[in-house]
């Protein structure tokens, strides 16, 4: 499916729709996380330090592909660095959205990866979710750590910080969010309890990957 890119004022009404909708889902808290999404005229991405709760689209920042602000008053997100290296290592990405929920984080911090254990997480994410090398927030090094663990998923874990996701569009980047933090709090859940965890088969989840990306996603965006 090619990107539909939002102009410049539907990307910024739509990042601030998407901080209240993770704010909700108790995906992020305060000022932390990030938003961005392509638009016409580069990226479009939340500002550094301000909260969800009062982010107006006049503070959302406009950024080029090497990161420069071309629109906007504020100082870009400080993950800015992870989201353009998303975007340049996958060119069908249209949205990223960095999250600090409970359970994928729990497992950030442990530095350990989320399994393939249900069928919407290999449906949605592609697979077993790898856990970053830690880094240092804000940093090159950070960016090409999330890269690497992404691995041709959509999702990956960011050691001791929480995790990043990504899709054609802010929907499908919320959604893949959404199935990460329920697949992780299933993995919490059946670690506290001595339960043995087990794992898809591997063709059985990529044939559910390629028939989700193929023909469901298609249905759920009334396409097929």
């Amino acid at each position: 499916m090619e990107k539909k890119l939002l102009t410049k004022k539907a990307a910024c009404a739509a990042i601030v729709e998407m901080g209240h909708k993770l704010t909700e889902k108790h995906l992020v808290a305060g000022s932390w996380g990030n938003i961005s999404t392509l638009t016409r005229k580069g990226i479009a991405i939340t500002p550094s330090g301000l909260g969800y709760e009062k982010l107006t689209p006049a503070d959302i920042v406009i950024v080029d592909a090497e990161g420069q602000a071309l629109v906007g008053k504020h100082i870009p997100s400080s993950e800015t660095k992870v989201h353009l290296a998303i975007y340049k290592a996958f060119p069908e990405a249209g949205a990223v959205i960095h999250t600090h929920s409970i359970y994928a984080s729990a497992l950030a911090a442990m530095h350990e990866d989320v399994p393939a254990v249900i069928e919407d997480i290999v449906q949605i994410c592609g697979g077993k979710v790898n856990c970053a090398e830690y880094a240092m927030t804000g940093t090159q090094e950070l960016a090409d750590a999330a890269v690497k663990a992404l691995a041709g998923l959509k999702a990956c874990l960011l050691a001791n910080h929480g995790a990043v996701c990504w899709g054609k569009d802010l929907a499908e980047a919320l959604l893949v969010a959404e199935i990460l933090e329920k697949a992780a709090q299933i993995v919490v859940l059946c670690k506290s309890c001595g339960g043995k965890l087990h794992e898809l088969d591997a063709a059985d989840s990529e044939a559910m990957h390629t028939f989700y990306e193929e023909h469901y996603s298609k249905r759920q965006r009334g396409e097929e």
